[in-house]
């Protein structure tokens, strides 16, 4: 059995959050800072007892107990907030021991899918909502996310102090209310979900280019999305078969030394078959729905970079997918993408007349890009243009991929 130094580090990342979700559903959203302080004591609480007297049967059930009682105890010691509060709780009760905190598997989870909907409310700040979603429904720190956003803690603990504020001045109840509101709501989420696996998959860390942590807990909250009935809809199952595929390649990605490869170089034999037939899986779901969106395409593209031949076919498919994806989503980075499947489906040459029109500039991917199209054409610029993708690099894995690209052309 582990230790107890050992053990509560990782139940706190993942029950900490669920006790916070499940009594910020019976407070009610405006009492968020008494959930984190009853989860917290918690926390502090097993700390203590288990060091002192080991560790329980079941640990964490213990941890459920505890924080059931605890929250009784706030009923029981604090008339004002009982008066206050006693009065909305449905089921509530004069008795301090009849109040039912429903830490069940069923109430957790439709308690964290009722805080995403809370949490990515169009009154917030797209930032803060991801800030939000880390900090309340993964259980990541203030340093954590931080690191994730290359800033410092400070703003972090601000920006998450005025989103919380929102919550409340703006009281965003902790409920998935009729379909017309999910549904306008949804896309919201989608977003939120697909920018917090985007910052795990292509972090902007100084130390990591790849934070497992961010993706997996991006695809822990879309599985909750998908697993109920209300919010399981096509562009849902889209992005949750997305994260699948490219979660495929995590293993291929990064070699043991914490060095990025890129696609090409990938030893594809660490290619994750299993969660390969998920993402298919997901993304048949996806079909069944009669809306296209831009998951339904990136799924699509993803999927055909897990097929192992590196055929003409393939880069003409994923091709013609970037082309539709312009159209109804275009991004710098999506026309960056096409461009490179425009050089293996026709060749560097056509596909460095449409990357000079992109003009971007200033951009460490579309300078690598060009460096790459130029490779074998024109020595000079490719050389020029990977020294100004150098410079525009982020992390230390960007700058080692472009110093071997130099060395090879040395």
């Amino acid at each position: 059995m582990q230790p107890a130094t050992e053990l509560i580090p990782h139940l706190f990342r993942t029950e900490h959050r669920k006790i916070i979700a499940v009594l910020c559903k019976l407070f009610g959203i405006e009492h968020i800072e008494l959930a984190e302080d009853i989860a917290s004591e918690t926390f502090l609480s097993a700390a203590e007892t288990w060091g002192l007297k080991g560790l329980p049967a079941n640990p964490v059930a213990w941890l459920y107990a505890v924080a059931k009682n605890s929250a009784r105890d706030h009923f029981r010691r604090d008339s004002i907030f009982r008066g206050k509060i006693a009065k909305d709780i449905r089921h509530s009760s004069n008795s301090i021991q009849e109040i039912e905190v429903d830490l069940s598997d069923e109430n957790i989870n439709d308690s964290q899918l009722q805080m995403m909907f809370a949490v990515c409310h169009p009154s917030i700040p797209q930032e803060a909502q991801i800030g939000l979603a880390l900090n309340i429904l993964c259980g990541f720190g203030a340093e954590e996310i931080a690191d994730a956003f290359l800033t410092n803690k400070e703003t972090i603990y601000k920006r998450l102090a005025r989103a919380k504020e929102k919550l409340k001045t703006a009281q965003i109840k902790i409920e998935l209310s009729d379909s017309a509101a999910i549904n306008d709501r949804l896309q919201t989420v989608l977003s939120a979900l697909y920018l917090l696996f985007n910052e795990g998959y292509y972090s902007r860390s100084q130390n990591e280019h790849l934070r497992k942590d961010l993706c997996l807990e991006a695809m822990r909250l879309n599985y909750l999305l998908v697993g109920n009935k209300s919010t399981d809809t096509s562009a849902a199952n889209a992005l949750l078969a997305l994260m699948c595929f490219h979660a495929s390649r995590f293993d291929a990605r990064i070699d043991a030394d914490g060095q990025l490869i890129l696609y090409e170089d990938q030893d594809i034999s660490l290619w994750n078959e299993e969660l390969m037939q998920k993402g298919e899986y997901y993304l048949n779901m996806a079909a069944k729905g009669d809306k296209l969106s831009k998951y339904h395409l990136e799924a699509a593209i993803a999927w055909w970079h897990t097929q192992k031949e590196d055929t003409h076919e393939k880069w003409v498919e994923i091709l013609k997918l970037y082309n539709q994806l312009l159209i109804i989503a275009y991004s710098p980075a999506a026309a960056l993408n096409r461009t490179y499947a425009l050089a293996k489906a026709h060749g560097k040459e056509q596909a460095i007349i449409e990357a000079e029109k992109l003009g971007i500039g200033e951009n460490y991917h579309y300078y690598s890009l060009l460096g790459y199209l130029y490779t074998g054409i024109d020595d000079a610029k490719t050389k020029h243009y990977l020294q100004l993708s150098l410079s525009l690099a982020r992390s230390v894995q960007e700058m080692d991929v472009i110093k071997k690209k130099l060395a090879v052309l040395a």
